[in-house]
């Protein structure tokens, strides 16, 4: 039996090194490439990258992204190509089929044959790199893609793994393709925006961003906050240049090559997800004729296009195929149906625009440079937060932006029957939302409506756009963003710092004072009383300002009570009922009796006093941070070391954002999304940039940098940038090439 399981192990490897192989003649061509290239670490682990030509620091880019997490990179790509149910297993199928559906292999192929030469030599460093790494390191296993390839980042061109293909609901697409009895209409909605109200337990993410103008700057130079919420450890923190002048730093997402939110020496920009509609779905008259589908165009019967996809599985330790008959129009592929139509969704179809315009920004050196790379309208899923040295700060909301015919609700699905609601082009960058040197020297945007991002007076007149164009609803870190940056009138790196933590909580303002009155009402009613616990709690709660803190027991006991009366108020809410954060909050305010507001608080109480032996405990007793495996699903233990973290769920308003649950085993909460890449830069005569990201920029829990990040992220604090080289070396913890 030994024997047999040595030769089984020898026979295995075998297989894995044949999979891996690569020709000498390719590992000669990256060796020599590698000798222009220089990896800086930092003392923080930080890569600064350094290239004699772009291609050369792409190259060292994604050989350092993968020596720090390259799971997460095969991850990513495993999205990308729509082949997670490979590894998965079946219960991933559907998303497997919602990206095929949109663009696969042999399309990203012919747009890479198609993509001008300097795009060619990033694509393939993309990939030398990432293979130069899997040549030197024979030891890493890849789940599957043991080979990288250069059209692979035409299927990821933008900086969230989802892009637009994640809005389409895959239990929709589910109940089509399997043939399943029809489900009742589903919305597309940014996976990135998932509301409080929708899922009790799926924090909502996006993203803050803050640029403060030379008038509410001390210093005159113009400051920009960068702080994206994302799942934790989704981007790393890496610099990256060149001798062609390529000099970017900040959060990369792993896969890709270039920074998606981060600064160069003139300018920054910062993204928040956004919900400006830049897609549309269409309801198609489909009929059938001897066995042949055909939809209705302008009165014409049109027979309709068919494709066969063969999709891989895992199920049972063993490889499965299953195989769909998928459809599309001129409009896009079909992912439903409502009613007896069929539902095609139409959206940003242009990957190489994307990348390119991914990659370009990172090179603009001031407000025109940037704005010239935002006319390749390859960003539909985004706004931006900009400041440039010259003293400029600017806002878009979105960017590809379809031009629609008036008379239509592009809200809800329009008649795909008729050329009348087919697109007009797109809007010219100059026609978005958008804001620039607002008088009241600040832009805030916290996937918010942008009508309130400079304040009043100074924020763009929704009167004058379309209502497709920002449908986004105001949200509570957006009305405390408002008021933290409206009420200071000269900001430092460390008093952004200090915005960007602000504690304070918007999200109870109304729903807290509904608790206490209530409660009141029923102490006042003859006889009154409250249930168990409830009294001795309420003085707590009156005493509580508000605002986050680990030491507070008034603010465990105001979210795990709003928690529980949301999950109680949810299902009341009318089927199709649009719904945002404050909107929800009133009407759980309003679909909830003081009898119930005032059992909910009583059952908190017992709640904390089974798991932790008394009702009176402090926020950062149950909130807490912890990394045990740099796994991408990552595992947690009471009985394991964790720190305590003040802030919060976005969904209170916390501008910080911390979302945290129990899981399997768990009686205290764990973060999970939230803060990630967070930094605060002055773009003076030379800039100056604060930075922090969760964690550590390793994922071995023994590097040192694995979690080295931890107490600083905790606590709200930054550590120092190191942009210049001058700088990096004086904080060198080790410089090489790629492969040594």
């Amino acid at each position: 039996m030994r024997k047999l399981c040595t030769l089984l192990l020898l026979l295995a490897a075998a297989v894995a090194a044949h999979a891996q192989a690569f020709t000498p003649a390719e590992i000669a061509r990256w060796r020599h490439q590698a000798q222009r290239v220089t990896i800086v670490r930092d003392t923080w682990g930080v890569p600064h990258i350094t290239g004699k030509t772009d291609a050369d620091a792409v190259f060292g880019l994604l050989y350092a992204q993968c020596e720090d997490d390259f799971a997460r990179v095969e991850d990513n790509y495993l999205t990308a190509l729509g082949r997670q149910a490979e590894v998965r297993g079946e219960a991933a199928l559907y998303e497997d089929l919602r990206q095929r559906l949109f663009l696969d292999s042999t399309r990203a192929v012919q747009i890479y044959a198609r993509s001008p030469r300097w795009m060619k030599d990033l694509l393939h460093a993309f990939a030398d790199g990432t293979n130069y790494y899997l040549a030197t390191h024979p030891a890493v296993r890849p789940r599957l893609l043991h080979r990288f390839q250069p059209w692979m980042p035409l299927l990821f061109s933008e900086g969230s793994i989802g892009g637009n293909v994640s809005v389409v609901p895959v239990e929709r697409l589910k109940a089509f393709y399997s043939q399943q009895k029809g489900t009742s209409y589903q919305p597309p909605r940014p996976a990135e925006l998932r509301l409080a109200f929708e899922k009790g337990e799926d924090e909502p993410t996006g993203s803050n961003g803050f640029a403060i103008g030379p008038s509410k700057s001390a210093s005159g130079h113009p400051l920009l906050l960068i702080n994206p919420h994302t799942s934790f450890y989704f981007r790393s923190e890496v610099q990256l240049t060149s001798a062609a002048g390529l000099n970017a730093y900040g959060a990369v997402t792993w896969g890709q090559f270039f920074i998606y939110q981060g600064f160069n020496a003139t300018c920054g920009w910062m993204h928040t997800s956004s919900q400006a509609d830049s897609m549309d779905e269409y309801l198609e008259t489909v009929s059938q004729q001897d066995g042949k589908f055909f939809y209705q165009y302008e009165g014409q019967q049109v027979p309709l296009p068919t494709d066969t996809l063969s999709l891989v599985y895992l199920k049972d330790g063993q490889r499965q195929r299953r195989r769909f008959t998928t459809y599309r129009t001129p409009h896009g592929p079909v992912v439903g149906k409502v009613g007896e139509k069929w539902l095609t969704v139409k959206m940003m179809d242009m990957p190489l625009e994307a990348l390119e315009q991914s990659y370009l920004r990172t090179k603009a050196h001031d407000y025109a440079s940037f704005q010239q790379v935002m006319r390749l309208n390859g960003n539909a899923s985004n706004n931006t937060v900009f400041a440039d040295a010259s003293g400029t700060i600017a806002y878009w909301h979105g960017n590809f932006m379809p031009r629609r015919p008036a008379g239509y609700d592009y809200a809800q699905p329009v008649d795909g029957s008729t050329e009348a609601t087919e697109w007009q082009g797109l809007h010219k960058v100059e026609e978005l939302v958008q804001v620039k040197n607002p008088a009241s020297g600040f832009i805030q945007n916290c996937n918010s409506t942008p009508f309130t991002v400079s304040g009043g007076g100074s924020s763009p007149d929704k009167k004058q756009y379309p209502a497709y164009m920002a449908p986004d609803a105001e949200n509570y870190r957006g009305i405390n963003a408002v008021r933290v940056l409206s009420r200071k009138k000269a900001f430092t790196l460390d008093t952004l710092i200090a915005a960007a933590d602000d504690p304070h909580l918007a999200g109870f303002e109304q729903l807290l004072p509904s608790l206490l009155r209530d409660c009141q009402l029923l102490l006042d009613e003859p006889g009154g009383s409250l249930p168990p616990g409830v009294e001795a709690a309420l003085p707590i709660l009156r005493a509580w300002n508000l605002n986050y803190s680990q030491a507070s027991v008034a603010q465990t006991l105001a979210i795990y009570w709003a928690e529980r009366i949301q999950r109680l108020a949810r299902p009341r809410v009318p089927a199709g009922q649009p719904m945002d954060y404050i909107s929800f909050t009133t009407f759980v305010i309003e679909h909830t009796t003081p009898d119930e507001k005032a059992t909910a608080l009583s059952e908190t109480i017992a709640e904390l006093k089974r798991d932790f032996g008394k009702w009176q405990v402090p926020w950062g007793e149950v909130n807490r941070y912890q990394r045990l495996t740099g796994k991408i699903d990552e595992t947690f233990d009471d009985q394991q070391p964790s720190r305590p973290v003040a802030f919060t769920s976005s969904a209170w308003g916390s501008l910080a954002a911390f979302g945290a649950h129990t899981w399997p085993g768990t009686k205290k909460r764990y973060g999970y999304v939230g803060n990630s890449f967070v930094a605060v830069v002055e773009f003076g005569p030379r800039v100056v940039a604060r930075s922090v990201v969760t964690g550590g920029q390793a994922s071995r829990p023994d590097s040192p940098h694995f979690t080295d990040q931890a107490p600083l992220y905790c606590a709200g604090q930054f550590k120092d940038v190191w942009f210049y080289p001058e700088d990096v070396a004086k904080h060198v913890e080790r410089q090489y090439r790629p492969g040594e």
